[in-house]
């Protein structure tokens, strides 16, 4: 029974499928390259918060499946190749003084999503036998697989405290964050048969399940109902069992190559079928414009052969171009007014022009309709300019979507994969359909705002519907309306990203939005045992009501329907005991249906199963500190929809640390202050960086910014998720090598170079001892350059990577991020930042007097302000 009645759901966004169509051109293929963005080319070492899907043991006789059925053996899919990057780093990491986290990895092609109904086995007949359950051994049990590495399921605690009063403390909480579409590394193999469930309450069978050897009944580890196998789990011993994958992994992938949709293609032609269409802004100034051509000419570079684009511009009117004029760029233009009629898209489609075209017979022709772009000509304020970018989606939408199937006479083949929509947007929408006025002052404005948000809403909807996302990279200096905007994106399955300009950055997220895979059709389904009650799910999904009554008598399943499914993204599960648990063990089964990026349908089964404890300090030392400053971070996120929000919740921060050294904590002798526990001291300092870092601090001024980082929050993977919270600090050595040291101010020592990874932003610091070597700074720099491309080569969105000198202006972005520890006496700060004993006495002495003086606490300073002690 594993899940709450109305369990609260927070949703947001990610990217999504699609099922679009396309029309073949034939226009020469030829280009002059023009210049290519960079990310890294390496991937650095495995992160230690990686809840990755898990390979399993061969099946007897097991169907190896080729890339030609639409799944590979090794990785569920192969790398997308992202634009060239610098040369590979090979330096060694030096062993960090905090546990070594990578990036988040992204765009890695792993999509998932499912369209496929889940398969039952036939109810069994099952005896009252008394013969003995045999339980699986060797690697059935979790204990004998590393926590962090068996499961896309991250918990916050190994254990689970048997007292309900305890373990339902909100402030420390109980939870766990799921990555449905979390690469496996080495890649799962795949059975390709329907799965065993319970008749019961459709749980699957798993390693954990006792099975009757002389008659092959399982009994489900959800509602302990016994189950039977038709006779396939029927063996002379329990060593016969580990045959089977599902009784000898956590996670398992039942794979389905069957398609049930109309026009499929071949699955070693669908990855790169659907088309991207690019909706570009017509009204940016010359040097936006120049910098959004270089990044489209580099887009078009990056694109394999096979990949069909449309690119349409809009400003007053939507212009769509035509890829079969080879000597010229030439475009259909419709009025951006109002929404296009039934008859002008009719003649659109149907006309002779040809408005998707593969990458190896029109890379030319895209170069010569980049080149030909214009800057806007008037003089008008670039929020007044006229923007018709609901309009110009609603036609990218119809291309894509092609003729009807029953008109177009068998000739239109339908594309296999997700398609994706991606606008290039530099101001808001401010003409046609769901846009808003260029006032703020309009008289009418916050009612046309609601209107505007409900039309977006309702075409991103429009979009998901036929598997398309709709991805917007925004770019420039004039504020681009957000709020109107996310929703296009978020009910798509999208992103909405901000950037500085449409350079570098902009450019590296353009290549990496078309390239990133995503599965569609998800669902995703969460079984407890009968103690456990989900009480909230914050997430890239939405509630969904499914009726399964008929098949499973008591599915108590909570049922969750995926927007996409993406490595990026992750699930955070708020759970809470019902009572007091009397048994050893508490079970959690995950399964995630989906249709993948070759149009396989794709169960993915995980089963976890934990022990419960009695005593308090064992549950404290099973606490896993960064899982549970994710999840407390996204429940509060949650609730900061606005800066005042935010501001409120920074207070419950401090109220949270207060109870947790009340409720878990010990009183200090001779004193009424409490002693914060020393086995979650960790968990404490990730809050403190929360409370002051960019998600709810005042690091982020305007509050567009605040919100898009706040939504990429609510959705993103554990890694991401985790670098959001709190930086990673990585200090340049002789050699090349990296030190990883706590993200506080004491690393800034002039004689250094730092990385500081904090999710959307990487920044790299020099030292003026160091800046003034010419040639020690320029490789220090480079390495750090190359280090800072390579942790984030597979993020998305691409993070800005910012370099400068110790006393520049730009070092104050730097600085606000870390822990002002220097303001301790220099016993705290050695025990905090053991590398500041490897310094000389004058080397401490000038790291001190480099510091100024500014009024933020330090660590120990907010702990003592709560009347807490610190660990």
């Amino acid at each position: 029974m594993a899940n709450p009645p109305q369990p609260s759901l927070g949703y947001s966004v990610t990217a999504i499928p699609s099922k679009p169509d396309s029309s073949t051109p034939q226009p020469e293929k030829k280009s002059a390259p023009p210049p290519t963005m960079l990310p890294g080319a390496s991937r650095f070492p495995p992160p230690k918060l990686q809840q990755d899907q898990i390979p399993s043991p061969s099946l007897q006789n097991p169907k190896l499946l080729s890339p030609a059925n639409g799944v590979k053996t090794g990785s569920l899919v192969p790398h997308l190749s992202t634009p060239p990057g610098p040369p590979v780093f090979t330096s060694p990491v030096r062993p960090a003084a905090v546990p070594f986290r990578t990036s988040p990895a992204t765009p890695q092609p792993v999509a998932f999503t499912s369209g496929s109904t889940l398969p039952t086995s036939s109810p069994p007949h099952f005896s009252n036998g008394s013969i003995e359950l045999q339980h699986q051994v060797p690697f059935a049990t979790n204990d004998s697989i590393p926590f962090e590495e068996s499961s896309c399921a991250l918990f916050s605690a190994r254990k689970v405290l048997k007292q309900k009063k305890l373990a339902n403390v909100p402030s420390l909480g109980f939870g766990a964050l799921f990555s449905p579409g979390r690469e496996i590394f080495p890649g799962p193999q795949i059975i390709q048969r329907d799965p065993h469930r319970c008749h019961n309450c459709g749980a699957y069978a798993n390693f954990h399940c006792k099975i009757l050897l002389s008659s092959g009944q399982w009994q489900c580890v959800i509602c302990h109902k016994l189950n039977g196998s038709e006779g396939e789990y029927v063996a002379s011993s329990k060593e016969d069992l580990h045959n089977f994958l599902e009784l000898s992994s956590p996670i398992i992938d039942y794979v389905q190559i069957g398609n049930k949709r109309p026009g499929f293609i071949p699955v070693s032609d669908s990855r790169m079928s659907a088309p991207t269409v690019l909706v570009i802004d017509d009204c940016l100034d010359e040097t936006h414009l120049q910098h959004l051509q270089s990044s489209l000419h580099a887009f078009v570079d990056s694109l394999p052969p096979i990949a069909r684009i449309g690119i349409i511009l809009y400003g007053r009117t939507v212009s769509v171009y035509d890829f079969s004029e080879e000597s010229m760029a030439s475009a259909d233009v419709l009025p951006g007014d109002k929404s296009p009629t039934q008859e002008s898209l009719k003649a659109l489609i149907y006309g002779t022009g040809v408005y998707l075209s593969t990458m190896h017979a029109s890379k030319e022709v895209a170069h010569k309709i980049f080149s030909s772009l214009r800057s806007f000509g008037l003089n008008i304020a670039e929020a007044s300019r006229d923007r018709c970018l609901g309009t110009a989606v609603e036609v990218a939408m119809a291309i894509i979507q092609g003729p009807p199937a029953e008109m177009s006479r068998g000739i239109v083949k339908r594309a296999g994969g997700n398609s994706r929509i991606i606008v290039c947007a530099g101001g808001p929408n401010t003409y046609g359909p769901g846009s808003v006025p260029h006032s703020f002052s309009h008289p009418n404005y916050p009612h046309m705002e609601k209107t505007a948000l409900k039309w977006m809403e309702n075409l991103g909807c429009e979009a998901h519907r036929h598997n398309t996302v709709v991805d917007i990279l925004c770019a420039g200096t004039c504020p681009v309306r957000v709020p109107v905007l996310q929703p296009l994106s978020k009910a798509s399955g999208g992103v909405l990203v901000l950037h500085d300009d449409f350079g570098e950055a902009f450019g590296v997220n353009l290549q990496r939005a078309a390239s990133r895979a995503s599965g569609f059709h998800g669902l995703l389904e969460i079984r407890c045992s009968d103690d456990i009650l989900i009480t909230q799910v914050v997430g890239p999904g939405e509630e969904a009501h499914v009726d399964t009554h008929e098949t499973f008598k008591n599915n108590n399943a909570l049922c969750i329907q995926m927007l996409s499914v993406e490595e990026t993204q992750s699930f955070a599960l708020s759970m809470e005991t019902k009572g007091d648990i009397k048994c050893d063990y508490v079970f959690f089964q995950f399964a995630v249906q989906y249709t993948n990026v070759y149009q396989a349908d794709i169960i993915r089964v995980v089963t976890v199963r934990l022990p419960t404890v009695d005593s308090v300090s064992a549950y404290l030392e099973s606490v896993q500190y960064e899982v549970a400053a994710i999840l407390m971070a996204k429940r509060t996120l949650l609730r900061a929809k606005s800066h005042s929000d935010a501001m409120d919740m920074r207070g419950t921060i401090d109220e949270r640390i207060k109870d947790i050294a009340l409720k878990f904590g010990s009183l200090v002798p001779k004193s009424k202050l409490h002693r914060f526990p020393k086995e979650l001291s960790a968990l404490s300092e990730l809050l403190f960086h929360l409370r002051r870092g960019p998600l709810l601090g005042s690091i982020v001024g305007h509050e567009d910014e605040r919100s898009v980082l706040r939504n990429l929050f609510l959705n993103a993977s554990s890694d991401l998720s985790l670098c959001m919270v709190a930086p990673r600090c990585l200090m340049h050595r002789e050699g090349g090598t990296f030190e990883e040291l706590p993200a506080y101010d004491l690393a800034m020592q002039s004689d250094t170079a730092v990385v500081l990874d904090h999710g959307t932003d990487v920044f790299i610091w020099l030292g003026a001892e160091l800046a003034a070597d010419e040639g020690r700074s320029a490789a220090a720099l480079a390495a750090c350059r190359t280090l800072a491309e390579e942790i984030t080569e597979l993020r998305f969105p691409a993070p800005r990577i910012l370099a400068f000198k110790e006393g520049s202006s730009q070092a104050r972005y730097f600085v606000s991020r870390l822990i002002p520890a220097h303001k301790d006496p220099p016993y705290e700060q050695e025990a905090r930042f053991p590398q500041l004993k490897s310094l000389t006495i004058e080397q401490r002495m000038k790291l001190k007097t480099s510091f100024i003086h500014f009024d933020d606490p330090s660590f120990c300073e907010w702990m003592r302000s709560l009347k807490v002690v610190p660990p």
